[in-house]
């Protein structure tokens, strides 16, 4: 065992507390991935990353350094908040990436860029795979969450590493009083985001669209804020002119929390989810 820089990073707040935390572990290179499983299960976050260098292929790519993500259950390829949370923590280090303002990671899905603008870090969207959902999967869905049929206005499955089906609903209360059956869904293996957009969406002063993210099938009945989710859903509903093209999204209120994710689309189409970190725990952990 050795002892390794450590941090623990509050993501899409910039209060501790507000967002949703993440462990991260530099210095990880010697380790294997049942080391990094067996702490990130300990730890018991949504998710632990683990600092490495990047690979032959990832460095001739132009990564700064390289990432893996994992639940207290498995490995992901990608996720949102440890992208953002990861880099926060990779720069609060006193690394530098090569290029002003513009790092690039390493993760299982690819290479991801990411862009520092001030206080905020947003990462590019990684390309996103989605399609009609199967009618007896919605239909079981709508179920679990104690929905009616006609309460979702569209649906849709979002795969860009974590598989999601989207729901878009009516309104905001409806969003913030569900109830799920944790348990059903997570035994229909299909984590699951809702989401409304507000007619006033496109006033980024203030949150004008409203999330939740269901992750029980990720060891996760209910996700504080989610950068992978809020991707997706934002390539689903801009494409489809469901939403504006910048906006604000609150999630978390319903555990107490209050993130904030900044969407954006730039020229080229490309979309941008963006957010505050701020670092809550330093020292070494022992692994």
């Amino acid at each position: 065992m050795h002892a390794r820089p450590f941090q623990q990073i509050d993501v899409f707040s910039h209060r501790p507390g507000d967002g949703n935390p993440l462990a991260v572990v530099m210095e990880a290179g010697d380790l294997g991935a049942a080391e990094m499983q067996r702490f990130a299960a300990w730890t018991n976050l949504s998710e632990t990353t683990f600092l490495l260098p990047p690979t032959e292929a990832g460095r001739a790519g132009g990564a700064d350094y390289r990432v893996r993500i994992f639940t207290p259950g498995g490995e992901l390829p990608f996720a949102g908040h440890p992208t953002l949370g990861t880099c926060h923590a990779w720069l609060h280090a006193g690394h530098r990436p090569r290029e002003a303002g513009a790092i690039v990671q390493e993760c299982g899905l690819g290479l991801v860029r990411i862009r520092q603008q001030g206080g905020t870090l947003a990462f590019a969207a990684p390309p996103l795979r989605r399609s009609a959902p199967n009618p007896a999967l919605l239909a079981l869905v709508t179920g679990a969450l104690g929905l009616r049929p006609q309460q979702i206005l569209a649906a849709q499955l979002l795969d860009n590493g974590p598989r999601w089906l989207g729901l878009l609903l009516g309104d905001a209360p409806t969003v913030l009083g569900l109830q799920p059956d944790h348990a059903r869904l997570k035994d229909l293996g299909q984590a699951v985001g809702v989401v409304h957009v507000a007619p006033t969406a496109g006033d980024t002063q203030s949150p004008g669209v409203t999330v939740r993210a269901f992750a029980a099938p990720m060891g996760n009945p209910e996700d504080p804020v989610t950068g992978s989710l809020n991707a997706s859903l934002a390539q689903w509903l801009i494409a489809e002119g469901l939403a504006p093209r910048q906006y604000l999204v609150a999630q978390g209120e319903c555990l107490g929390r209050a993130g904030r994710v900044h969407i954006s689309q730039d020229d080229d189409g490309q979309v941008w989810v963006g957010g505050q970190a701020v670092t809550c725990i330093e020292g070494r952990a022992l692994l």
